[in-house]
């Protein structure tokens, strides 16, 4: 074809690929004023007639740049208020090069926006070793024979941000979910067989290639159906002390994209099961084992598995102070030192208040860190015998049970939930059971934009368990963008 002509395609060579999509006309190559030349010079006639079709042609190419240029300066002005942590119109988000699949990267893709989910369905075993942190476990029990083994089978929904999207390019894959387990540690007469109903979330850390990737996951529940200890019918179970009991588990894993409905996974599970210092005897149980599943994607496409050759870039992330302020309280047991430092369990059960108000700097979409002011009222603080025998327990005065301390605190973004940890000190207090190194760990569950649940649990010494968190946070100057609630 000559440098000068015209071509009309009936199908954009550049788009081949994608079927269904068809373009009326592809000009290649026009250069009006040497056609206009060349008509001018063969035929005054033609010339009169293509006047009329060149005047069209130059308004359709005028038509095309405006359009181009809108389109240019639309993109950059959605881009930067969506930085800023404004909302982004997604209605708003198309435009020729979107419609055309022409691969502009100064447009934002609208799949980036959209709210679109791959909704699983997953199943998993886990065999585990249980460790001996108590007598109990290395023997002395009513077999006495150690008790080490347990196994665990979980039943779980969750859903997934599509892989295209911000949510899921910014927070590698994470996806979320609720699930139930049963647990079997072979010693049913003296610790149960108990029902656990948990929520979960996870996603990548890294990833080997479009297939294979390691994943971490947290799970945080309640687990029914213990055989606690009781002083006639259950006297070796020394380490549960109630029916109910948390249960927190950490597992990191591989997971194979076997298809583009189904995933193996496999790896490593750690289990803690406790009441939080609400009933005693407290001493809990720990274990380690392993993780085997199969994960059903019920509408997952095989889109998923195509590496992109183009996206287009995550919003900038407003950084920010934020200030959250959390009101707490709960319930706790007390062990007493009597005599020369034997620990007697004081019959009562204390209650607990406090608040946490924390400026947390925001450095990224996944982490924010700041200090935080805590207040607590503790009523099982400087609790006395005064006869030395644990017959009688006395309270001290108010003022010898509240504190103020200052901590160190860290979290760990996510959507829907926020994990962080917290080491700090008590700066005024009266002494005794409230000068103390504390330790916080946490989960923000999110209820609106800028509220939030509030589960932690406060120990002592890295060891020693205190009390109970659960509360209702309220998060002020909040600018995080959302793009999972969208």
């Amino acid at each position: 074809m000559a440098e000068d002509d015209i071509a009309i395609h009936p199908q954009n060579s550049l788009n081949s690929g994608y079927q269904g999509y068809t373009k009326p006309f592809y000009i290649q190559q026009i250069s009006f004023f040497k056609y206009y030349a060349y008509i001018c010079a063969t035929n005054k006639n033609i010339t009169r007639n293509m006047k009329g079709t060149i005047q069209k042609w130059k308004i359709m190419i005028l038509l095309e740049v405006l359009l181009f240029v809108s389109n240019m300066a639309f993109a950059e002005d959605e881009t930067k208020n969506n930085t800023e942590g404004n909302p982004v119109d997604t209605a708003l988000v198309t435009s020729s090069s979107v419609q055309t699949n022409i691969l502009n990267p100064l447009l934002v893709d609208s799949l980036s926006l959209k709210r679109y989910s791959i909704h699983r369905i997953g199943l998993e075993a886990r065999p585990g070793y249980i460790f001996p942190t108590s007598s109990f476990f290395r023997g002395e029990n009513l077999d006495n024979r150690p008790i080490e083994n347990s196994l665990s089978l979980h039943l779980k929904y969750s859903f997934q941000f599509h892989p295209d999207t911000y949510t899921g390019r910014i927070y590698r894959g994470a996806y979320q979910g609720i699930g139930v387990a049963y647990y079997n540690m072979y010693e049913k007469q003296q610790l149960g067989n108990p029902l656990t109903v948990y929520l979960f979330q996870g996603a990548r850390i890294a990833r080997f290639n479009q297939r294979l990737s390691l994943n971490y996951e947290w799970n945080f529940g309640a687990s029914f159906g213990w055989k606690p200890y009781h002083s006639d019918l259950n006297l070796y179970n020394k380490v549960v002390g109630s029916k109910v009991n948390a249960y927190l588990n950490t597992n990191f894993y591989f997971n194979w994209m076997l298809s583009p409905q189904f995933d193996f996974t496999t790896g490593v599970a750690v289990t803690h099961f406790s009441n939080g210092n609400t009933k005693f005897p407290n001493a809990g149980l720990n274990s380690i084992g392993l993780k085997v599943g199969l994960v059903y994607n019920i509408n997952r496409k095989e889109e998923c598995f195509a590496k992109l050759l183009y996206q287009s870039p995550v919003p900038k992330f407003p950084r920010h102070i934020s200030y959250d302020l959390v009101l707490f309280g709960s319930w706790r047991r007390k062990g007493v030192t009597i005599g020369e430092g034997q620990m007697v369990a004081s019959p009562e059960a204390y209650p607990v208040l406090g608040f946490n108000f924390a400026p947390m700097y925001n450095f990224g979409y996944k982490f924010r860190a700041g200090i935080s002011l805590d207040g607590v009222y503790d009523g099982s603080a400087n609790v006395y015998s005064p006869d030395g025998y644990g017959n009688e327990f006395l309270k001290p005065s108010a003022g010898k049970q509240l504190a103020l301390g200052v901590s160190g605190r860290a979290e760990y973004v996510m959507p829907y939930f926020t994990v962080g940890i917290g080491l700090g000190t008590n700066v005024i207090h009266a002494g005794g059971d409230l000068k103390s190194f504390y330790q916080i760990l946490a989960l923000k569950i999110e209820v609106t934009r800028s509220s939030f649940l509030h589960i932690g649990y406060n120990l002592q010494d890295f060891h020693d368990p205190n009390y109970l968190m659960l509360g209702f946070g309220f998060r002020f100057n909040n600018k995080y963008p959302t793009f999972h609630r969208r």
